[in-house]
Formats: structure tokens, C-alpha cells, sequence
């Protein structure tokens, strides 16, 4: 025997109607993200699928693939001198400019959180770099380090210094490249002005009243509480200098010597030059696989130094 509401409908009549009415919602929910689920599905998902499967197959983007399977992954790893050469200048590249990044864009970032006049200028100018089309960026830094008539060579000429070949030196042309992407260090920037808005005066009055000097206060209160910031730049910075591409490829095409052979151009050479489509396939995942290993120990060690306001909520 039903049991009667006080509308009339037993329970599992407004049962029913609730569950109808869910499926509604969520069929109004899915209609509003069906342009950005069949876009993934199509263009990432899709693509990403594939080329886990081209990986294990001899694709030349001209013949029908057959499947090889781990031949490609061994080529790359004991057979081919170039990838371990190409992802040598990668690791160069990253263990250069990431401590670069994050050391100057923390100290900019403190220097522009200062109130004083222009701030906001000095802000927009500093960002500027790190909005701008790679491309154009290559090719100013291909001027200003020309070895004849660049910027940086007669800058150096001044104070009496022969500048060197830059990116036509094989010694000099990672290094240069480097400093380059110092210079777009302002997105970097931006983000620990935010990280440093957000640490509470209070903190730094506590500091002050206990004698604390201005080193003191900077590395007790603002590098401890900027650390989660830290964290998550140090994350993209890695993952930016694995995927190092458009200066090798504008500036140098690898050279001199494939002294900027990285790993990205290495790739890209692999799949659109000698159209070996599953070897660069294998390529991509090798880095994919790399990537995750390094965010996965960076993730697993950063409870050891990570500070968290609301707890540690890493060590779990």
C-alpha cells in the first residue's frame, strides 16, 4: 500500500519526478558543454590517442603505418646519439634558466610590490616581454645579438669586452638563448607579485616589533609563505624549458654544430622534415613520460618545503 503525500503523490511518484528532473538538468548541463567536450574529444583526446598508437607503428605520413611495435622506443633510447644529444641541451637549457626564472623574477617581484611612483609603469613594462609573439622576440634577440652590430656586442665594446659569436658559437649559442628567455621573465613576475599581495601584514608587523631587519623578514616570512607560489612556477618552468622550440627553430635551426638541438626541435625535425612520423610519435611520449616523472618527484618532495597557511595538505 502506497504511502500518501500531502500532494497526493505516493513516494515513488516524487521519486520518479525527482529523478526526471535531474536527468534534465544534467542533460541542460551537457548541451552547454557539448562545443568544449566534441572539441576535446576531436582535437586532443583524439590526436593524443593516435599518436600513442602511431608510436608503435613505422608511419612516414605517406604509406599506410604497420605496426613495428617497441622498434621506435629503442632506436630513440640505444640507438640514436642525436636524441641523447638533443635531450642533453634540453636538460642544459632547463637547469639554466629555471633557477634563472624563479631567483629573478621573486626579486622583481619584490622591488615592484614597493609603493612608489610609477608603480603600475614599471609593471607594464617589465610584463610586456612575456605577451609578445615568440617569433618577434627571436627575431629582436637575432639583432641585439648579432656578432658584428647587436646591442649586446657593442654594449660590451664600451667597457672594453670583445663579445663573443653568440649564436654563431656553439659554446655560446645555449647561453645565449637563455638569456633570452630571461627577458620574458615577467610572467613569472606577475605571479609572485600576486603570491606576495596575498601574505598578510600582520606577519610582517609580528616580524618588526621582534626586531626582525629587513633580510630577516624577507627570509623568515616572505620566501616561507611564497613557497607554494614558488612551487607552481618552478612546475611550469620545467615544463616550458622541456618544450624549448621557437628560438632553436627562428634563431639557430639547431645549430651551430646542434649545439640547440632540443628536444622539441629534435622532434619536430623527425615528423615534418624526414617525415618519420611514428619515430617522432614515440619522440613525444618518451617526453610526455620524462615531464611526468619530474612533476610526480617534484610533487612527492615538495611537502619537505611547501608551506600551506590552512596545513600541510601535500603530506597525504
Amino acid at each position: 500500500m502506497h504511502v500518501e503525500l500531502s500532494r497526493g503523490w505516493t513516494i515513488q511518484e516524487k521519486r520518479k519526478r525527482a529523478i526526471i528532473k535531474w536527468l534534465r538538468q544534467a542533460a541542460t548541463g551537457y548541451a552547454f558543454l557539448s562545443p568544449w567536450l566534441v572539441g576535446f574529444f576531436v582535437f586532443t583526446a583524439g590526436p593524443i590517442l593516435y599518436s600513442l598508437y602511431l608510436s608503435f607503428t613505422n608511419d612516414n605520413m605517406l604509406q599506410r603505418p604497420q605496426w613495428i611495435g617497441l622498434a621506435n622506443y629503442q632506436i630513440a633510447l640505444t640507438e640514436s646519439a642525436t636524441f641523447w644529444h638533443s635531450m642533453y641541451d634540453t636538460l642544459y637549457y632547463v637547469m639554466l634558466s629555471v633557477p634563472f626564472n624563479i631567483i629573478l623574477g621573486i626579486l622583481l617581484a619584490v622591488l615592484l610590490n614597493q609603493k612608489v611612483r610609477g608603480q603600475r609603469i614599471f609593471r607594464t613594462i617589465f610584463y610586456l616581454p612575456s605577451v609578445m609573439s615568440g617569433v618577434a622576440i627571436s627575431l629582436l634577440w637575432l639583432w641585439i645579438l648579432n656578432p658584428d652590430f647587436g646591442l649586446a656586442n657593442v654594449a660590451l665594446a664600451t667597457v672594453g669586452i670583445h663579445g663573443p659569436g653568440w649564436l654563431t658559437s656553439q659554446y655560446w649559442a645555449k647561453p645565449a638563448l637563455v638569456l633570452m628567455g630571461i627577458w620574458g621573465v615577467g610572467g613569472t613576475m606577475v605571479i609572485f607579485l600576486a603570491g606576495l599581495q596575498g601574505i598578510s601584514a600582520d606577519l610582517y608587523d609580528a616580524a618588526y616589533v621582534d626586531g626582525a631587519s629587513a633580510l630577516a623578514r624577507f627570509r623568515h616570512v616572505t620566501l616561507p609563505m611564497l613557497t607554494p607560489t614558488i612551487f607552481f612556477n618552478l612546475i611550469m618552468s620545467v615544463l616550458g624549458g622541456f618544450q624549448v622550440f621557437t628560438q632553436a627553430y627562428v634563431m639557430t635551426s639547431g645549430g651551430p654544430n646542434n649545439s640547440t638541438m632540443f628536444y622539441a626541435y629534435y622532434l619536430f625535425e623527425k615528423a615534418f622534415e624526414d617525415l618519420q612520423m611514428g619515430y617522432a610519435s614515440a619522440l613525444a611520449w618518451i617526453l610526455f613520460i620524462i615531464v611526468m616523472a619530474i612533476t610526480l618527484v617534484l610533487l612527492r618532495t615538495s611537502y619537505r618545503w611547501v608551506f600551506y597557511e590552512a596545513g600541510d595538505l601535500l603530506k597525504k
